[in-house]
């Protein structure tokens, strides 16, 4: 395999789909040299197989909003890959879903969910519309508007859906609760449920959580205590917020916090009880976070990102590319040791090579935030026996995957000068093994 005439022909093929080829062209350049130990893989073209979608759904969503009018959006599932499970892979509502945001997001969850170890393809779905605004009568009418096409499509043993940015528990039982109508049958379809239906414990932290495993397993490999260190943090959903509660666990201090809007820069650090009023000002009011610094006299930077402020670390925690090359250039230049992805893709190619020259420890989403998806892994698996595990038992499963694929990414990613290329170790582990299904079941 030549990895820059298959993103060509891929280009020519896909030319309005810059985030598709752009996770293709990371991850294609990254495997090339492995890939091409394998000649039988050429043979039966698996690259090409591997990065176009086994299928993708597009359909109109038509509902009613509170003044009684009928809007209409776009909604999409793209099924990736089901070599090693039934499609995984999150909904996502936000204004900005388009077919090239899902086909990159369904290409990275293929590997991702490959890495957990866990039997998951890859797959990712949404719409256009954004919750941000509506009221919950508008929300759960949009869902139950989506779910009457998606439902067809999905199942526990075919594809299993979960949360994503603007999708979460409400969404999700909104979604659920339909799909229980229309198919007549309580199956652990969907991940990201309510306790009370099925969920597990500790799904809502897990991102947060697996992101702060796997950092300090990183931080392991240079001997580095991840205690007494200040971090960047930004978005201001779930990820982020179950990443600052589990750097205030461990002894870390989260500074910053961001939105669409701005972000804050909280000097004192965000403690527990900052931390639980951006919470119930995010999951329940659904304010901004300006509003923080309001009410507590910090500084707020409207229409810009946090990666110019000095820490120890940074955890992009918001949406892609969200750190560009000068951000990454400015963390460098201020002392961060090491950045470990809570989003998907949320640094360009060359905020990564900023972070590589440098010899900064850095880790790719798919590795670092795979503790969210493992735990819907996880899920399933107690939605399959009819059991629900304790918090304590989920965690430590939890901790388990993250330090697996922390050693998967040391295993395929030691340079010869013994430092860790993450983002190639996360490539091959995942790609070795999908490929291998993919080879083992035959010309499909």
């Amino acid at each position: 395999m030549n990895a820059q005439n298959v993103i060509e022909n891929l280009k020519k093929r896909f030319p309005n789909e810059p985030e598709y080829i752009q996770a293709v062209s990371v991850v294609l350049n990254s495997i090339e040299e492995e890939y091409n130990k394998h000649p039988e893989f050429d043979k039966a073209n698996l690259i090409e197989r591997l990065c176009i979608p086994d299928r993708i759904f597009t359909f109109r969503v038509s509902w009613v909003d509170d003044k009684g009018n009928v809007q209409t959006n776009m909604a999409y599932r793209v099924q990736h890959n089901m070599a090693i499970g039934p499609y995984k892979g999150g909904i996502r509502f936000h204004s900005s879903v388009n077919p090239s945001i899902l086909k990159f997001l369904a290409f990275e969850q293929t590997f991702k969910n490959s890495l957990t170890t866990l039997p998951m393809g890859g797959a990712k779905g949404g719409s256009d519309f954004s919750p941000r605004g509506k009221s919950a009568n508008e929300v759960m009418r949009f869902c139950q508007a989506y779910l009457l096409e998606l439902w067809r499509h999905i199942g526990p043993d075919t594809d299993v859906p979960a949360g994503d940015i603007g999708v979460g528990g409400r969404e999700v039982g909104y979604m659920f609760g339909m799909y229980r109508k229309l198919s007549h049958e309580f199956t652990g379809t969907f991940t990201g449920k309510g306790l009370e239906f099925g969920g597990s414990l500790i799904r809502p932290e897990a991102t947060g959580y697996g992101n702060v495993y796997f950092l300090t397993s990183m931080l392991a490999t240079k001997n580095i205590e991840l205690k007494g260190k200040k971090v960047l943090v930004s978005g201001s959903g779930n990820v982020a917020q179950y990443t600052c509660e589990k750097l205030l666990q461990l002894g870390a201090t989260p500074l910053t916090l961001s939105d669409s809007n701005g972000y804050i820069y909280d000097p004192d650090g965000i403690t527990r009880e900052k931390l639980d009023y951006v919470m119930e000002l995010k999951n329940v009011q659904r304010g901004r976070i300006k509003e923080y610094a309001e009410k507590y006299g910090v500084k707020y930077v409207e229409g810009a990102r946090p990666w110019g402020e000095k820490a120890d670390i940074a955890l992009p925690s918001a949406t892609q590319n969200e750190i560009n090359e000068e951000d990454a250039k400015k963390l460098v230049a201020n002392g961060v040791i090491a950045v470990s992805e809570g989003a998907n893709m949320p640094c360009t190619p060359e905020a990564i090579k900023v972070f590589q020259d440098a010899k900064i420890l850095y880790a790719p989403g798919k590795a670092a935030n795979a503790g969210g998806v493992a735990t819907s892994g996880l899920e399933m698996s107690q939605n399959s026996e009819r059991l629900s595990w304790s918090r304590e038992e989920v965690d430590a499963k939890l901790k388990g995957i993250m330090a697996d694929i922390h050693a998967n990414c040391v295993k395929y990613g030691k340079e010869a000068d013994g430092t860790i290329n993450y983002v190639k170790g996360a490539n091959v582990a995942g790609f070795m093994k999908v490929a291998k299904a993919m080879m083992a079941q035959g010309i499909i």
